[in-house]
């Protein structure tokens, strides 16, 4: 558990930092720094939050995934999501493998026949052998699926702030 949780504050501060530098030079947008100074922890959540789903948008219409799946807002009911082709362990982070086709697939659970939970791939694209990728893609790739993750994170943070506020609710016990 402890080391999952160095891992998504390790992933989370390279994604603060590719939002930093992709901020400094895009001259329509404030800088984090700038933008976070001023504000409560929340807000700067928020902010970041905000900078991170706009920045999987992007990549969502740059990698052409709406065509896989119409509707932004769906991506997100996926369980998962992986990488087939490029490694996202952290000895060899990034490294395609050769030989092996670049794939975005998204993880869902559906019911077998006998109404078991059942894992289930979906490709959300393909970008063919892993030799023939231009390295802005490989990484636009690989962006993607973090910032979908720390979406994801996102909301699983969301939820339990929203289980600890029911707490300073009065809990009633009918009789």
């Amino acid at each position: 558990m402890v080391g999952s949780i160095d891992r998504i504050k390790e992933l989370t501060q390279r994604i603060d930092e590719k939002i930093a530098l992709s901020k400094s030079t895009t001259n329509n947008t404030e800088t984090t720094s700038q933008t976070l100074d001023d504000k409560s922890p929340k807000d700067q959540i928020r902010t970041i939050r905000h900078a991170n789903i706009n920045r999987v948008n992007d990549l969502y219409i740059k990698l052409g995934i709406f065509e896989k799946s119409p509707d932004f807002g769906e991506i997100f009911l996926y369980k998962a999501m992986n990488l087939s082709g490029i490694s996202l362990k952290e000895e060899d982070f990034g490294e395609v493998r050769d030989g092996k086709y670049i794939q975005i697939i998204a993880i869902t659970y559906e019911p077998d026949k006998n109404g078991k939970k059942k894992a289930k791939n979906v490709s959300l694209g393909y970008f063919g052998k892993a030799q023939s990728l231009e390295p802005e893609l490989k990484n636009d790739i690989i962006e993607f699926v973090l910032r979908w993750r720390y979406e994801k994170a996102f909301q699983t943070l969301e939820h339990y702030e929203e289980l600890i506020d029911r707490l300073d609710e009065p809990i009633t016990i009918e009789l």
